[in-house]
C-alpha cells in the first residue's frame, strides 16, 4: 500500500488454545474480520499486546501469515518487529516485508538502553534493510528509553522512519515532535487518543479498539479528521471507563477477560501473565453492559 497510514490501528492480542499451549489461528481469523467489519483503519500485531516477547519465532511467523492474508489487503497491516539485538530486528522485518506487510513497528532495544549514538544505527540499519515504512515505537516505561522529541528529530532523518508512536502521558509531545520533524514523521497516540488528535496525530494505535473497534474509530475520527469537538468528546465519554481495564498493567487480561464475556473467546495471556481476577472481571461486566457490549442481565 502507497497512501499514507491514517486512523484507529488496532494493536492486536494474540489469542491462545486452552492453557496457552498454542496460537489459535481460526481466533485470530476472526479476531481480524470482526475488526475490519467494525471499521478499523489499521492492524498491528505482534506488538505488547500482542505478547511478541511470549511467542516462538514460528508463532510469530504464523501470526503474520494469518493477519496479512485474512486482511488481504483491505487494511494496512503494520508488524511489530521489535528485539533486543538488531540483527534480529532486521531479520523479522525482513521477514514481515517478505509476508506481506505494509510496514513495522519497532520499540528500542528495551535493556541495553541505547545511546542517540546507537539508536540512529540501529533504526538506520533496519530502514536500509527493508522498503517498509516504519513506525518508531516511544514508550519508556517498557523499553528503559525515553525518545524524547529532539532525539526523534534526528531519527526521522533516517527516510524510511517516518511515523511515530506516542506513548507517554505527555499530551504536548505530540505538539514537540510535529515542530522539531516537520513532515518527515507523522504521529500516531499510543496512549491519549483523544487528546493527541486535537493537537496533530494523524492515527492512533489503540488497546481498545480490540474490544470497541467501531467506537474507538469513530471517536478517533471525530476529533482528528472531522474537529467535531461535541461528537468526539461524546464518543470518548462512552469510551472512557473502558480504557483503565484495557490499560497500565492488564492491559492484555482485561482485553481477553472482556472477549470472554462477549462471547468471543480468545484464551488467556501466557504466564508471567495472568488472567483478570474475578471481581475485577465483574466490574468489567457491568462497563461492557453499560457500553452495550454485552446483553443486561435482565434482558
Amino acid at each position: 500500500m502507497t497512501k499514507p497510514f491514517r486512523g484507529t490501528y488496532t494493536v492486536l492480542i494474540t489469542p491462545f488454545t486452552p492453557g496457552g499451549e498454542a496460537v489459535d489461528i481460526a481466533a485470530l481469523k476472526r479476531l481480524v474480520e470482526f475488526q475490519i467489519a467494525e471499521g478499523v483503519d489499521g492492524l498491528i500485531p505482534l506488538g505488547s499486546t500482542g505478547e511478541f516477547l511470549s511467542v516462538s519465532r514460528e508463532e510469530r511467523a504464523a501470526i503474520v501469515d494469518c493477519v496479512v492474508t485474512t486482511a488481504a489487503g483491505r487494511v494496512p497491516v503494520l508488524v511489530g518487529t521489535g528485539a533486543e539485538d538488531t540483527r534480529e530486528v532486521v531479520a523479522l522485518s525482513k521477514e514481515a516485508e517478505a509476508q506481506g506487510a505494509d510496514g513495522v513497528m519497532i520499540i528500542p532495544p528495551f535493556y541495553s538502553v541505547p545511546t542517540l549514538p546507537e539508536l540512529l544505527h540501529h533504526y538506520g540499519r533496519v530502514a536500509d534493510a527493508i522498503g517498509l515504512p516504519v513506525m518508531v515505537y516511544n514508550n519508556p516505561a517498557t523499553a528503559n528509553v525515553d525518545l524524547t522529541p529532539p532525539m526523534l528529530a534526528e531519527i526521522s532523518r533516517i527516510p524510511n522512519c517516518r511515523y511515530v508512536k506516542e506513548s507517554t502521558l505527555e499530551v504536548t509531545r505530540v505538539r514537540d515532535i510535529l515542530a522539531l520533524c516537520g513532515d518527515r514523521m507523522e504521529v500516531f497516540a499510543g496512549v491519549l487518543g483523544y487528546e493527541s488528535a486535537w493537537l496533530g496525530a494523524v492515527g492512533w494505535v489503540a488497546v481498545c479498539s480490540n474490544v470497541a473497534p467501531r467506537l474507538s474509530r469513530d471517536m478517533f475520527h471525530a476529533a482528528a479528521f472531522e474537529a467535531d469537538r461535541n461528537r468526539a468528546l461524546a464518543l470518548y465519554r462512552r469510551l472512557a471507563p473502558l480504557l483503565p481495564f484495557v490499560g497500565g498493567p492488564r492491559y492484555v487480561s482485561g482485553t481477553k477477560a472482556a472477549f470472554r464475556l462477549m462471547g468471543m473467546e480468545m484464551g488467556e495471556p501466557r504466564p508471567p501473565r495472568l488472567p483478570l481476577p474475578p471481581s475485577e472481571t465483574a466490574a468489567l461486566a457491568e462497563v461492557l453492559r453499560g457500553m452495550g457490549l454485552i446483553a443486561d442481565r435482565a434482558a
